[in-house]
């Protein structure tokens, strides 16, 4: 592929595809107005059971149970011991409701945890709605977080170098509040409400060698998982309660998997190594946006490297080059490319990667689309729309169906590209937010879809 192709395919889509799965705000479009339908949501699902071993899982529920994401240890298991209430402060965004009694039900129906919520007074759990910069002024990198011990944002700001909220010397989980920006797109909130709700009800840590969790800081699923309720289910299981040593808790641990997930007693264990400190310190400084282009590109180098010399033949070495083809894509189209079609041989055939699948189909399918390779970009986009869609992510099942569109259009099936397109502002406005950020998506797009001769 010449490199003006490819790098216009590829610097159109960086807005359309960021690697924490959030959408970035264009520049504002001069595009003429298009009516747009109703915002489009998810019917209420329920995910896939988890692919992997009991034997894996159980690995990952101590991992996630009693350790912190900074490397330390905690001593002790903690969940809630008593009947969970859950109260909502604040000004929550519009939609928030229905996202939120979608999320209890699941909670109750596959994790089995009769959260209850209530109107007023005390909870054990408290959700405050807030503006963004809200969020930044007290935790200036979060777009969301949880924290143990207080109800509102006053109440941690007063108490935030206090040990009552610091995870590390949690013993029992009585009250916690989380904290949800109302001020971003719908499924930024919702998003928010999955991993934050989730953490304060179960695990702490994130991993990364989990390929198919919310427990990760890569971003890659937007909502729990089947793997992510099982975890939950485990963590108030009779047999467990708040005060178990980590020893204790494995030595309970293989019978109630077996009891909640029989499939992964007759699965082979897949035992991924450890993710080493050094790969996470380069690949998160490769993402931020503190450092110079330079600084994070040479950071994703040596993530890449490090996957490269461990032998890593799983996501993590997937995701390395992923990113290096997302940094690359303007100075180095042709690279950028290989990176990515890299990225695509470690993911083929690997059980629970069909949402990192989805997003590498993002950059594949606009170099066959600004190719006029319109048959090449629906073979790529077809089951990326089916792993979107079934893990509920409007903003990537969105931008797939506008790529959809173009490579319909370069077959000459009009009527159907519009029907597609149609479909596709719907989610897009529940993915990306504001109208004026739709429609730039779109004109985004479109913009890659060669002229005709």
């Amino acid at each position: 592929m010449r490199g003006a192709v490819a790098g216009l395919a590829v610097a159109v889509l960086a807005a359309c595809a960021a690697p924490d799965g959030r959408a970035t705000a264009p520049t504002r479009a001069a595009a003429a107005p298009v009516a747009l339908p109703p915002v489009k949501v998810f019917t209420a699902g329920r995910a896939q059971p988890p692919q992997r071993s009991n034997a894996d899982i159980a690995r990952d529920f101590l991992d996630l149970h009693f350790r912190l994401e900074g490397g330390s240890t905690l001593p002790q298991f903690t969940r809630f011991e008593t009947p969970i209430t859950l109260r909502v402060t604040g000004t929550p965004a519009p939609g928030f409701n229905r996202d939120l009694s979608a999320l209890l039900a699941r909670l109750q129906t596959e994790a089995g945890i009769p959260v209850r919520r209530v109107s007023g007074g005390e909870a054990s759990i408290t959700i405050q709605s807030v503006s963004r910069a809200e969020i930044r002024r007290a935790l200036p990198k979060a777009a969301c977080f949880v924290v143990p011990n207080v109800s509102s944002l006053r109440e941690y700001r007063r108490n935030r170098r206090s040990p009552r909220t610091n995870w590390s010397l949690l013993r029992s989980r009585e009250k916690l509040a989380v904290f949800i920006p109302n001020d971003v797109s719908p499924q930024e909130v919702r998003d928010c409400l999955h991993e934050e709700l989730a953490q304060a009800l179960g695990p702490l840590n994130d991993l990364y060698r989990l390929p198919d969790s919310i427990f990760n800081d890569d971003n890659i699923h937007a909502v729990l998982t089947g793997f992510d309720m099982l975890i939950l289910r485990a963590t108030y299981a009779p047999e467990l309660h708040t005060g178990m040593s980590r020893a204790e808790v494995a030595a309970r641990l293989p019978a109630v998997l077996a009891r909640l997930n029989p499939r992964g007693a007759r699965t082979a264990a897949q035992w991924l190594p450890e993710t080493p400190r050094a790969w996470v310190a380069a690949y998160e400084q490769a993402l931020g946006p503190q450092a110079s282009l330079r600084d994070r590109l040479r950071a994703a180098n040596t993530a890449a490297a490090i996957a490269r010399d461990l032998g890593w033949q799983d996501h993590r070495r997937a995701l390395s080059h992923y990113t290096l083809g997302r940094m690359l894509h303007v100075r180095q189209p042709e690279l950028a490319l290989q990176h990515f079609l890299t990225a695509q041989t470690y993911l083929q055939g690997l059980p629970g990667t069909r949402m990192h699948q989805a997003k590498l189909a993002v950059q594949l399918a606009a170099y066959e689309i600004a190719t006029g390779n319109g048959g090449a970009a629906l073979a790529r986009l077809t089951p990326a729309v089916a792993a979107a869609a079934e893990h509920e992510n409007a903003a990537l099942l969105s931008t797939l169906l506008m790529l959809q569109a173009e490579a319909l259009e370069l077959q000459g099936r009009a009527v159907e590209a519009r029907r597609v397109r149609l479909d596709s502002l719907g989610w897009a406005r529940y993915g990306f937010g504001p109208d004026w950020v739709v429609e730039a998506r779109l004109e985004e797009i479109a913009a890659l879809r060669p002229s005709a001769p």
